[in-house]
């Protein structure tokens, strides 16, 4: 009876760790080393604030805010059906029921989207993806704890305010140079 029920937990986990279910954190770890694309990951320090200047809401937004990862795709005239492929898999990502999108712009050869994972109170990620049909694209991965639709408009409203640290956006400034 023992060895019945390990070899059921066992499969069990065998089939729940196999999930092939793409997201947007394996579509991350699956293109970091692509030459295509250039991944960072930033952390709070970037924006440079003095605490004792924001309000307590603006110190809480700020506390909720955990990191943000970014992949972005250079598009060149050697990667054009690299890139197609590549927007395709992201929008396709984006469309599983676990990203609520909030809002879509585009313009024909413009366009951007924020989606959110978790629940409208208890949000664990914004999703920003923007893409153009002449430089390539950017999704951008905003991870924290607890944060709200309130807590990402209030850190909006720190980083006017904030001097944000170039030297963690550099490799990224340095891909669009190019």
């Amino acid at each position: 009876m023992k060895t019945i029920y390990n070899i059921t937990i066992f499969l069990s986990l065998l089939v729940v760790g196999c999930n092939s279910e793409p997201t947007l954190q394996k579509y991350f770890v699956e293109n970091t080393e692509n030459k295509n694309f250039i991944a960072l990951d930033v952390s709070p320090s970037i924006l440079n604030v003095d605490k004792a200047q924001l309000s307590t809401e603006q110190i809480g937004a700020l506390e909720s805010f955990d990191k943000m990862n970014v992949l972005a795709f250079k598009l060149n005239e050697t990667n054009k059906a690299q890139f197609e492929l590549e927007r395709a898999k992201v929008n396709q990502i984006l469309k599983n029921k676990k990203y609520q999108q909030l809002m879509k712009y585009g313009s024909g050869s413009v366009g951007a989207s924020v989606s959110y994972v978790g629940s409208d109170e208890h949000i664990d990620e914004f999703v920003l993806f923007a893409n153009s049909k002449e430089a390539g694209f950017a999704v951008v991965r905003v991870l924290g704890t607890d944060m709200n639709a309130n807590s990402i408009v209030t850190l909006m409203s720190v980083l006017k305010s904030s001097n944000i640290d170039m030297a963690q956006l550099k490799p990224l400034q340095e891909m669009f140079k190019k």
